[in-house]
Protein backbone atom coordinates (compact mmCIF):
# COMPACT_ATOMS: atom_id res chain seq x y z
CA UNK A 1 0.00 0.00 0.00
CA UNK A 2 2.77 2.38 1.06
CA UNK A 3 4.92 1.70 -1.78
CA UNK A 4 1.75 2.18 -4.35
CA UNK A 5 0.90 5.48 -2.86
CA UNK A 6 4.46 6.94 -3.28
CA UNK A 7 4.60 5.95 -6.82
CA UNK A 8 1.26 7.82 -7.16
CA UNK A 9 2.65 11.00 -5.04
CA UNK A 10 5.41 11.05 -7.46
CA UNK A 11 3.15 10.58 -10.46
CA UNK A 12 0.82 13.36 -9.27
CA UNK A 13 3.77 15.90 -8.53
CA UNK A 14 5.17 15.21 -12.48
CA UNK A 15 1.69 15.44 -13.76
CA UNK A 16 1.66 18.99 -11.79
CA UNK A 17 4.95 20.36 -12.81
CA UNK A 18 4.23 19.26 -16.56
CA UNK A 19 1.20 21.18 -16.50
CA UNK A 20 2.79 24.11 -15.10
CA UNK A 21 5.70 24.16 -17.30
CA UNK A 22 3.01 24.11 -20.22
CA UNK A 23 0.59 27.35 -18.92
CA UNK A 24 3.98 29.23 -18.76
CA UNK A 25 5.04 28.60 -22.55
CA UNK A 26 1.37 29.35 -23.19
CA UNK A 27 1.30 32.78 -21.45
CA UNK A 28 4.82 33.30 -23.06
CA UNK A 29 3.26 32.83 -26.18
CA UNK A 30 -0.02 35.25 -25.52
CA UNK A 31 2.30 38.17 -23.66
CA UNK A 32 4.95 38.37 -26.87
CA UNK A 33 2.91 40.92 -29.69
CA UNK A 34 5.75 40.31 -32.17
CA UNK A 35 5.32 36.65 -32.25
CA UNK A 36 4.03 35.07 -34.90
CA UNK A 37 2.05 31.32 -34.79
CA UNK A 38 2.57 31.56 -38.37
CA UNK A 39 6.84 30.97 -38.39
CA UNK A 40 6.82 35.36 -40.04
CA UNK A 41 7.27 38.54 -38.18
CA UNK A 42 4.08 40.92 -37.70
CA UNK A 43 4.34 44.12 -39.07
CA UNK A 44 5.10 47.36 -36.77
CA UNK A 45 2.15 48.89 -35.19
CA UNK A 46 3.47 52.24 -35.66
CA UNK A 47 3.43 52.44 -39.14
CA UNK A 48 0.18 51.62 -40.29
CA UNK A 49 -1.83 52.26 -37.06
CA UNK A 50 -5.21 53.90 -37.63
CA UNK A 51 -4.54 56.30 -34.45
CA UNK A 52 -2.46 58.40 -35.85
CA UNK A 53 -3.48 61.52 -37.73
CA UNK A 54 -2.66 61.36 -41.94
CA UNK A 55 -0.82 64.05 -43.15
CA UNK A 56 -3.11 66.24 -45.80
CA UNK A 57 -2.65 65.96 -49.36
CA UNK A 58 -0.10 67.98 -51.07
CA UNK A 59 -2.28 70.25 -54.28
CA UNK A 60 -0.45 69.09 -57.48
CA UNK A 61 -0.03 70.76 -60.75
CA UNK A 62 -2.67 71.42 -62.86
CA UNK A 63 -3.77 72.14 -66.69
CA UNK A 64 -4.10 76.02 -67.91
CA UNK A 65 -5.42 76.37 -70.67
CA UNK A 66 -5.54 79.68 -72.91
CA UNK A 67 -6.91 81.06 -76.12
CA UNK A 68 -7.68 84.56 -77.58
CA UNK A 69 -9.79 86.64 -79.19
CA UNK A 70 -10.50 89.85 -80.81
CA UNK A 71 -12.50 92.55 -78.41
CA UNK A 72 -16.17 93.22 -80.29
CA UNK A 73 -16.07 90.59 -82.41
CA UNK A 74 -15.26 87.19 -80.34
CA UNK A 75 -13.43 85.88 -83.21
CA UNK A 76 -10.52 83.61 -82.36
CA UNK A 77 -7.33 84.35 -83.34
CA UNK A 78 -5.12 81.36 -84.45
CA UNK A 79 -1.90 82.39 -85.66
CA UNK A 80 0.93 85.23 -84.88
CA UNK A 81 0.31 84.65 -81.19
CA UNK A 82 3.49 84.77 -78.48
CA UNK A 83 2.39 83.54 -75.24
CA UNK A 84 3.96 83.81 -71.91
CA UNK A 85 3.22 83.15 -68.11
CA UNK A 86 5.30 84.94 -65.21
CA UNK A 87 5.15 84.05 -61.62
CA UNK A 88 2.98 86.74 -60.09
CA UNK A 89 5.33 87.71 -56.78
CA UNK A 90 6.02 91.33 -56.97
CA UNK A 91 8.44 91.10 -54.05
CA UNK A 92 10.78 89.29 -56.54
CA UNK A 93 11.40 92.36 -58.26
CA UNK A 94 11.28 91.48 -62.13
CA UNK A 95 8.94 88.56 -62.56
CA UNK A 96 10.14 85.38 -64.24
CA UNK A 97 9.14 83.88 -66.98
CA UNK A 98 7.57 80.17 -66.06
CA UNK A 99 6.67 78.68 -70.20
CA UNK A 100 6.13 80.03 -73.20
CA UNK A 101 4.40 79.08 -76.27
CA UNK A 102 3.59 79.94 -80.02
CA UNK A 103 0.16 77.58 -80.16
CA UNK A 104 -2.94 78.89 -81.02
CA UNK A 105 -4.96 77.42 -78.03
CA UNK A 106 -1.85 76.74 -75.33
CA UNK A 107 -2.12 74.09 -72.25
CA UNK A 108 0.66 74.87 -69.37
CA UNK A 109 1.15 72.80 -66.54
CA UNK A 110 1.57 74.88 -63.63
CA UNK A 111 2.02 74.25 -59.97
CA UNK A 112 -0.54 75.51 -57.68
CA UNK A 113 0.20 79.61 -57.05
CA UNK A 114 -0.90 83.10 -58.95
CA UNK A 115 0.62 83.92 -62.39
CA UNK A 116 -0.19 86.43 -65.41
CA UNK A 117 -0.77 85.24 -68.65
CA UNK A 118 0.25 87.31 -71.51
CA UNK A 119 -0.70 87.39 -75.33
CA UNK A 120 1.83 89.45 -78.22
CA UNK A 121 -0.55 89.74 -81.79
CA UNK A 122 2.16 91.90 -83.59
CA UNK A 123 2.13 95.00 -81.75
CA UNK A 124 -0.85 94.23 -79.87
CA UNK A 125 -1.29 92.31 -75.97
CA UNK A 126 -3.26 91.28 -73.75
CA UNK A 127 -2.78 90.12 -70.10
CA UNK A 128 -4.52 88.06 -66.71
CA UNK A 129 -3.89 87.29 -63.60
CA UNK A 130 -4.38 83.63 -63.14
CA UNK A 131 -4.96 81.44 -59.51
CA UNK A 132 -4.15 77.77 -60.09
CA UNK A 133 -4.95 75.51 -56.61
CA UNK A 134 -4.54 72.13 -58.59
CA UNK A 135 -7.53 72.21 -60.66
CA UNK A 136 -7.62 72.27 -64.14
CA UNK A 137 -8.50 75.98 -65.75
CA UNK A 138 -10.05 77.83 -68.91
CA UNK A 139 -8.97 81.45 -69.66
CA UNK A 140 -9.69 83.24 -72.69
CA UNK A 141 -7.93 87.13 -73.05
CA UNK A 142 -9.55 89.58 -75.40
CA UNK A 143 -6.97 91.59 -78.11
CA UNK A 144 -7.59 94.71 -79.22
CA UNK A 145 -5.80 94.79 -82.66
CA UNK A 146 -6.14 96.32 -86.22
CA UNK A 147 -3.46 96.14 -88.72
CA UNK A 148 -1.54 98.37 -91.67
CA UNK A 149 -0.78 97.32 -95.15
CA UNK A 150 1.06 100.30 -96.96
CA UNK A 151 1.80 101.03 -100.45
CA UNK A 152 3.00 103.64 -102.79
CA UNK A 153 2.51 104.97 -106.05
CA UNK A 154 3.15 108.05 -108.82
CA UNK A 155 -0.19 109.06 -109.78
CA UNK A 156 -1.82 106.18 -110.65
CA UNK A 157 1.41 104.12 -111.31
CA UNK A 158 2.75 101.69 -107.93
CA UNK A 159 5.44 101.90 -107.07
CA UNK A 160 7.35 98.76 -106.61
CA UNK A 161 7.57 97.48 -102.89
CA UNK A 162 11.53 96.61 -103.27
CA UNK A 163 11.71 100.71 -103.41
CA UNK A 164 9.68 101.50 -100.22
CA UNK A 165 9.91 101.47 -97.08
CA UNK A 166 7.80 103.00 -94.00
CA UNK A 167 8.41 103.71 -90.52
CA UNK A 168 5.41 104.05 -87.95
CA UNK A 169 5.05 106.25 -84.90
CA UNK A 170 2.60 106.80 -81.74
CA UNK A 171 2.00 110.49 -81.75
CA UNK A 172 2.56 111.91 -78.23
CA UNK A 173 1.17 115.34 -77.95
CA UNK A 174 1.87 117.57 -80.96
CA UNK A 175 4.69 115.70 -81.85
CA UNK A 176 3.38 113.39 -84.66
CA UNK A 177 6.81 111.53 -84.61
CA UNK A 178 6.77 110.95 -80.64
CA UNK A 179 7.20 106.98 -80.53
CA UNK A 180 8.56 105.01 -83.33
CA UNK A 181 6.80 101.62 -83.16
CA UNK A 182 8.76 100.16 -85.95
CA UNK A 183 10.99 100.93 -88.77
CA UNK A 184 11.84 99.06 -92.47
CA UNK A 185 8.16 97.89 -92.60
CA UNK A 186 7.93 96.90 -96.48
CA UNK A 187 5.47 97.81 -99.10
CA UNK A 188 2.46 94.88 -98.58
CA UNK A 189 3.19 93.48 -95.14
CA UNK A 190 0.53 93.43 -92.66
CA UNK A 191 1.86 95.20 -89.20
CA UNK A 192 -0.26 94.27 -86.51
CA UNK A 193 -1.42 97.38 -84.04
CA UNK A 194 -3.68 98.06 -81.12
CA UNK A 195 -6.70 100.04 -82.58
CA UNK A 196 -5.73 104.32 -82.79
CA UNK A 197 -3.98 106.43 -84.62
CA UNK A 198 -0.70 106.47 -86.01
CA UNK A 199 1.79 108.93 -88.08
CA UNK A 200 3.03 106.88 -91.07
CA UNK A 201 6.22 107.82 -92.92
CA UNK A 202 6.99 106.63 -96.43
CA UNK A 203 10.33 106.66 -97.82
CA UNK A 204 10.75 106.56 -101.90
CA UNK A 205 14.56 105.38 -102.87
CA UNK A 206 17.32 106.41 -100.96
CA UNK A 207 17.56 110.53 -101.26
CA UNK A 208 14.20 113.11 -100.03
CA UNK A 209 11.23 111.73 -102.11
CA UNK A 210 9.40 111.24 -98.93
CA UNK A 211 5.08 111.29 -97.98
CA UNK A 212 3.74 111.34 -94.31
CA UNK A 213 0.59 110.52 -93.50
CA UNK A 214 -1.93 110.03 -90.06
CA UNK A 215 -3.80 106.84 -90.04
CA UNK A 216 -6.26 105.15 -87.80
CA UNK A 217 -6.29 101.76 -87.17
CA UNK A 218 -9.86 100.08 -85.89
CA UNK A 219 -10.17 97.31 -84.18
CA UNK A 220 -10.77 93.95 -85.94
CA UNK A 221 -10.01 95.79 -89.53
CA UNK A 222 -7.12 96.21 -92.06
CA UNK A 223 -6.47 99.78 -92.98
CA UNK A 224 -5.08 99.31 -96.54
CA UNK A 225 -3.22 102.79 -97.03
CA UNK A 226 -1.72 103.48 -100.39
CA UNK A 227 0.66 107.11 -99.95
CA UNK A 228 0.83 109.02 -103.60
CA UNK A 229 4.93 110.53 -103.83
CA UNK A 230 5.41 113.19 -106.04
CA UNK A 231 9.05 112.19 -107.26
CA UNK A 232 10.95 110.72 -110.19
CA UNK A 233 14.16 108.95 -110.87
CA UNK A 234 16.35 110.35 -112.83
CA UNK A 235 20.03 109.11 -114.16
CA UNK A 236 23.10 111.50 -113.80
CA UNK A 237 25.59 111.59 -116.29
CA UNK A 238 28.89 113.49 -117.50
CA UNK A 239 29.17 113.56 -121.34
CA UNK A 240 31.23 115.40 -123.17
CA UNK A 241 28.71 116.48 -125.94
CA UNK A 242 24.64 115.42 -125.47
CA UNK A 243 23.78 112.14 -126.18
CA UNK A 244 27.59 110.88 -126.16
CA UNK A 245 28.84 108.16 -123.47
CA UNK A 246 29.08 108.86 -119.94
CA UNK A 247 32.58 109.30 -118.28
CA UNK A 248 33.50 106.65 -116.29
CA UNK A 249 34.42 107.40 -112.35
CA UNK A 250 32.58 110.71 -111.81
CA UNK A 251 31.75 111.62 -108.47
CA UNK A 252 28.35 113.64 -108.23
CA UNK A 253 26.47 116.03 -106.05
CA UNK A 254 23.17 116.89 -105.78
CA UNK A 255 22.03 120.07 -103.58
CA UNK A 256 19.08 122.19 -103.64
CA UNK A 257 19.40 125.94 -104.55
CA UNK A 258 20.03 126.88 -101.01
CA UNK A 259 23.37 124.68 -100.95
CA UNK A 260 22.25 121.84 -98.57
CA UNK A 261 23.31 117.99 -100.25
CA UNK A 262 20.89 115.88 -101.15
CA UNK A 263 22.58 112.87 -102.30
CA UNK A 264 26.24 111.56 -103.50
CA UNK A 265 27.13 109.09 -105.61
CA UNK A 266 29.81 107.98 -108.23
CA UNK A 267 30.03 105.68 -111.41
CA UNK A 268 29.02 106.52 -115.14
CA UNK A 269 25.65 106.73 -114.87
CA UNK A 270 24.02 106.77 -111.23
CA UNK A 271 20.32 106.98 -110.53
CA UNK A 272 18.65 109.02 -107.76
CA UNK A 273 15.06 109.10 -106.48
CA UNK A 274 14.30 112.83 -106.01
CA UNK A 275 10.91 114.47 -104.74
CA UNK A 276 9.66 116.73 -106.93
CA UNK A 277 11.25 120.15 -107.24
CA UNK A 278 14.92 122.32 -108.17
CA UNK A 279 18.58 121.12 -107.63
CA UNK A 280 21.83 121.68 -108.99
CA UNK A 281 24.29 118.58 -110.09
CA UNK A 282 27.69 119.03 -109.10
CA UNK A 283 30.04 116.57 -111.43
CA UNK A 284 33.66 116.01 -110.64
CA UNK A 285 35.91 113.84 -113.06
CA UNK A 286 39.88 114.13 -113.46
CA UNK A 287 40.22 116.68 -110.98
CA UNK A 288 37.97 119.45 -112.94
CA UNK A 289 34.11 120.65 -111.70
CA UNK A 290 31.09 120.65 -113.70
CA UNK A 291 27.46 122.38 -112.86
CA UNK A 292 23.83 122.22 -114.04
CA UNK A 293 20.68 123.11 -112.78
CA UNK A 294 17.74 120.99 -113.15
CA UNK A 295 13.80 120.71 -112.60
CA UNK A 296 12.28 117.19 -111.39
CA UNK A 297 8.72 117.09 -112.44
CA UNK A 298 6.60 113.45 -110.76
CA UNK A 299 6.64 110.59 -112.70
CA UNK A 300 9.17 111.79 -115.41
CA UNK A 301 12.33 109.32 -115.25
CA UNK A 302 14.79 110.93 -117.42
CA UNK A 303 18.64 111.47 -117.93
CA UNK A 304 20.10 114.72 -116.47
CA UNK A 305 23.49 115.29 -118.54
CA UNK A 306 26.32 117.72 -118.12
CA UNK A 307 28.41 118.42 -120.53
CA UNK A 308 32.38 118.70 -119.57
CA UNK A 309 33.26 122.19 -121.75
CA UNK A 310 36.59 123.57 -121.06
CA UNK A 311 36.67 126.55 -119.13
Amino acid sequence: MTGQFEMRGVGLWQAVAMLAATAGAAQAQVSDPFDNPAGSSLPSPGITSPLLPQPAPAESEADLSLSATLVGTGQPLRSGLAWRIYEDRPEAGKPAIVARSTDAAPSFRLAPGTYVATVTYGFASASKRVTMSGNAAKEELKVSAGALKLSGSIGNQKIAPNQLAFSIFVPIGTNSEGRLVRSGVKAGEVVRLPEGTYHVVSTYGESNAIQRADLKVENAKITDATLNHRAATVTLKLVAAPGSEAFAGTAFSVLTPGGDTIREAIGAFPSVTLAEGDYVLIARHEGQVYTREFKVESGLDRDIEVVAKAS
